[in-house]
């Protein structure tokens, strides 16, 4: 199929993104790779009158680190990102994601702010943001704003987004010293969204036990799940002393919405969740502890 007719504009500025789309209404959307909404516009999911597209908006692009943190522009490309050595350096979480998005197509055409508006329960990157706590950065006719992304995702492919607001960049912290980082994800296909994965960023303290730790379930349900009360029984305490098989099955036992759908029951969804957080646990540890 084929989408519905729209009018096309293509905004040199992000200031002039936000004015077209202000004046257009809810007729109107941005589109920055186009890797989620044109084929949800093909398939007539979704139908708009106007597409704001948003390649042009140079200042969308790029990686900025700063003394403590890395900023990506929203229109920066997942193979961007995935060849970048300064986040492979400075944000090391992302970088072992992004080969995971998709196949190479799709990572030469979609942008890490499509990724994160999007906000599918099964994407990596909105994973990846909820694990390292970054904040999303947009802008809107009312001004700049900066959301934590641990409040920005809301539900399935909903966020805190206004309709005229825009995602400019999304802000990550540089890894700390003695930390471990680790994402695993069981897939039907080479490409295909996971059924079940997991995230770990943990940071030791200087006498070994662990002083952040952040757990993340995604391609369960809805939306990525952080595992707080897990993180806050494993902070303070020796990083060695944690069974990765106890940990998992703790983590699983919080979830609270694990869908059934075609990929297996929830059972089976359920039992490959705990297996991709053990074995993310246990990278994650062996990174932070032997480097």
């Amino acid at each position: 199929m084929k989408p519905a007719a729209f009018d096309y504009h293509a905004p040199a500025t992000a200031e002039e993104a936000i004015a077209l789309i202000t004046e257009l209404g809810d007729d109107a959307k941005f589109i920055a790779g186009g890797q989620s909404l044109m084929p949800m516009l093909n398939l007539r999911l979704a139908v708009f009158e106007h597409l704001v597209d948003l390649r042009r908006v140079e200042t969308l692009r790029g990686i900025d680190v700063r003394d403590d943190s890395v900023w990506i522009g929203a229109g920066t490309t997942h193979s961007t990102v995935g060849r970048s050595e300064q986040v492979r350096d400075a944000v090391p979480l992302l970088s072992r994601a992004t080969p995971l998005i998709g196949h190479f197509q799709i990572r030469n055409r979609g942008t890490i702010g499509g990724s994160i508006a999007h906000a599918d329960g099964a994407g990596e990157y909105p994973a990846v943001a909820l694990t390292l706590d970054a904040e999303i950065e947009t802008l809107s006719p009312r001004g700049v704003r900066t959301i934590p992304a641990s409040q920005f995702f809301t539900g399935m492919w909903s966020t805190d987004l206004a309709e005229d607001e825009l995602i400019t960049g999304i802000v990550f912290p540089v890894a700390p010293p003695r930390s471990g980082f680790a994402i695993e994800e069981f897939t039907r296909r080479s490409g295909d969204f996971a059924v079940a994965g997991a995230l770990v960023a943990l940071t030791l303290a200087d006498d070994s036990t662990i002083e952040r730790c952040a757990i993340t379930t995604f391609g369960l349900g809805p939306t990525a799940t952080r595992a707080t009360a897990v993180e806050e029984t494993l902070t303070g305490r020796g990083a060695a002393e944690h069974d990765p098989e106890t940990v998992g099955r703790d983590v699983l036992d919080t979830v609270e919405s694990i869908s059934e759908d075609l990929h297996g029951p929830v059972e089976y969804r359920k039992r490959v969740g705990t297996a991709m957080v053990a074995r993310a646990f246990k990278r994650a540890v062996e990174e932070a502890t032997h480097g």
